[in-house]
């Protein structure tokens, strides 16, 4: 039986959206491009990801950080105050948030297939359970099988998070596959841990040539969602017939 697991941010619903939002109401004045601001905002995110886990850093000082850090490399100097209304904006925005169309056919195929799903997540509990909710996640995913960092006390790419999973699932790693954006957690750590991995590429990003470790799929604009799954689902079903 094949387990599908999913990220939520940029995986299940496009962040760029209510990022975008909030950046044209407290940055609209300047000239800069929203996409890479994003990219460089993710980025900076995940260089303090674990201060912030360990209680070195809080989400306050992120926040402000990562925005401050993204406008300076391309080029632009703003303010604390702007970068904390940035954020008041873009978590309102971010409770009105919907799954992207091509992943909801994907859960709804996945349960119609009668897929074993489940969520792992990297963030604080209150925060990813918002969206958690606002997404509905539960119509296709039952909550037990549903993994936030901060409530294990451990993240991803740790492959100790997949090991809880496993356990509390009752998952084998030959069947299970992990779908996320972030290559370094979601591609590297699943793939460590002995989990198939597939990458959901939005922004068009290069494989990093640091690492041995390649997704067996990319959903990008060439490949969708379903169309993966279904793949996945042939290649399961052609080498049980060699048994």
């Amino acid at each position: 039986m094949i387990n599908l697991l999913l990220d939520v941010d940029d995986t299940l619903y496009d962040q760029l959206k209510p990022f975008e939002e909030a950046y044209q109401m407290v940055f609209g004045h300047y000239d800069v491009p929203v996409d890479q601001l994003f990219i460089k905002s993710r980025y900076y995110s995940e260089e303090v990801f674990d201060l912030v886990n360990d209680g070195k850093m809080d989400q306050h000082e992120m926040h402000i950080y990562r925005m401050s850090k993204a406008f300076s490399f391309l080029g632009f100097k703003i303010t604390k105050e702007e970068a904390q209304r940035f954020q008041s904006h873009y978590a309102q925005n971010q409770r009105k948030i919907e799954i992207a169309p091509e992943m909801r056919k994907l859960l709804d195929e996945a349960k119609s297939q009668g897929l074993t799903l489940g969520i792992i997540t990297n963030g604080p509990a209150e925060h990813q359970s918002n969206k958690i909710k606002q997404l509905k996640l539960t119509d296709w995913v039952q909550e037990d099988n549903i993994f936030i960092s901060d409530e294990l006390g451990i993240a991803k790419p740790n492959i100790e998070i997949f090991r809880i999973v496993e356990q509390k699932m009752g998952i084998d790693r030959e069947n299970a596959y992990y779908i996320g954006d972030s290559y370094r957690n979601d591609v590297i750590g699943a793939k460590a841990a002995g989990w198939h991995a597939i990458w959901v590429n939005r922004r068009n990003h290069v494989i990093p040539t640091d690492t041995d470790y390649l997704p067996e799929y990319i959903i990008d604009d060439q490949s969708s969602p379903v169309r993966v799954l279904r793949r996945i689902l042939e290649k399961k079903s052609n080498e049980n017939r060699l048994y």
